[in-house]
Parts: C-alpha cells; structure tokens; sequence
C-alpha cells in the first residue's frame, strides 16, 4: 500500500504503524509518531492500522539549548 512518510510517498507491506516501524528501519528508535496528524502513542503502534494513503510523522527528538 502507498503511504506518505514525513511527506515522502512510500510502498509498503505494513498494516499497522507498528509493522511500518520496522519496515522503515526505527524498530528500536525512539521516535514520537502520529497518523493522519493524529498522535500514536508507543503502546499503541501495534494496534494502530494502516490505510491507503494515510500519511505517518515519524519524529526523533532533538538535543541542544
């Protein structure tokens, strides 16, 4: 299915945000994460499913002052 990506469109096999994750390389990353502009909470990836065209942020959090 196509999603978009932090705004780049992407083909993948993944049905939940969870799967996405993995497919994308942050299975271990800690990283905030919404759908549809909506936020996802960690424990709810798993249980978050994915639709054609749905657009998922994936964001790392940043270090400084």
């Amino acid at each position: 299915m196509k999603i978009r990506v932090n705004d780049s469109e992407r083909e993948l096999s993944a049905s939940t945000l969870a799967e996405a994750l993995d497919a994308l390389g942050f299975r271990d990353a800690v990283v905030a994460t919404a759908v549809n502009g909506e936020f996802v909470a960690a424990a709810a990836r798993a249980s978050t499913s994915l639709a054609e065209g749905d657009a998922v942020e994936i964001v790392a959090p940043m270090q400084g002052g």
